[in-house]
């Protein structure tokens, strides 16, 4: 890695980072007697603890300013083993210039880690489907997705037209050899404005290809949209089709009735989202890469260590929860 110069002294670094690794006790994570945490026993469940990811917009202000060359390894020695990228860039002041994404690539590899997938702007599905296709392989990713909605055209049938544009960039990337997956928020599942009895997100799941589509659910956002369009389960949905949702984004929520959308987003391990009771009603079958996600990371206080503690606290809680 000598070829990729760094301008953080990681000696400093961890001195800053020490004592942050206090563990939040398995009982803040479940709020569930022992009798339930067996129940989930590793060999049980679907999301194995030796694959945990991070979706680097958790930290993104330390990517930003620190570099993926000074991030990869500390993210690698917490014992993340996937990355969820947001994007391939780093403050141009680290190198003389913008890194390349060979050099991301030798760095994962160098640290023992693993590109899991990606969230990309869905404008550049459109634009660049196949540079986006072409960085993911470069990578070594598996998955390549987008963050956005379908469509905000809220109807059955823009939702309809929204999953006939996503079969064919989903086929486009099974011909290379990946999995095209889109990661909600609350709003798909709300109901459609000219059929207030169907759920946008049921329409997007039936009305796209299983062979080519899937799905990463982010936990928070799905029980957000329980809580404000009630009537779906989101064990459910993985439950009745596995093996559409390779990746899972484990992020937890405090509850508060004050804020619209019934939850505090909070680090991992401190909020009472039911967790447990989620990881045993999915099922056994199929794999899912969990992946931690925190958007309030960044202004996680002191700082330093900021988003790297939150980053390390809440791999020690999900380490907790898989056993």
């Amino acid at each position: 890695m000598s070829h990729i110069r760094k301008s953080f002294d990681r000696r400093d670094f961890l001195r800053a980072t020490a004592g942050t690794t206090v563990a939040l006790a398995a009982a803040s994570v479940t709020g569930a007697a022992a009798t339930s945490a067996a129940a989930a026993a590793p060999s049980k469940l679907s999301i194995p603890k030796d694959r945990i990811g991070i979706q680097l917009y958790s930290i993104r202000d330390k990517v930003s300013a620190l570099g993926f060359g000074v991030v990869l390894p500390e993210l690698a020695r917490i014992g993340y083993k996937e990355i969820e990228f947001a994007g391939y860039t780093q403050n141009t002041s680290i190198l003389g210039r913008q890194i390349t994404l060979p050099e991301i690539r030798t760095l994962l590899d160098d640290n023992g880690l693993s590109a899991v997938g990606s969230h990309v702007g869905i404008g550049n599905f459109r634009s660049n489907l196949q540079g986006e296709l072409d960085a993911a392989q470069i990578l070594g990713m598996p998955h390549v997705g987008t963050a956005n909605a379908p469509t905000n055209v809220n109807t059955v049938a823009g939702y309809r037209a929204a999953a006939d544009e996503f079969n064919v960039w989903g086929a486009a990337a099974t011909a290379r050899g990946l999995k095209l997956y889109q990661h909600n928020h609350a709003g798909e599942f709300a109901f459609a404005t000219d059929q207030p009895s169907v759920r946008l997100y049921d329409v997007f799941l039936k009305n796209t290809d299983p062979r080519h589509v899937y799905l990463e659910l982010d936990i928070y956002w799905a029980y957000v949209g329980q809580y404000r369009w009630p009537g779906f389960d989101p064990a459910a949905y993985v439950r009745n089709q596995p093996y559409r949702y390779p990746l899972f984004h484990m992020k937890d929520g405090d509850a508060n009735s004050a804020n619209a959308n019934g939850f505090d987003i909070v680090e991992f391990g401190a909020g009472d989202l039911p967790y447990e009771k989620f990881v045993r009603d999915i099922g056994p079958r199929a794999s899912h890469v969990g992946i931690w996600e925190q958007d309030t990371a960044p202004n996680t206080q002191p700082n330093p260590p900021g988003s790297l503690g939150a980053a390390e606290r809440s791999f020690t809680a999900l380490k907790g929860l898989l056993g």
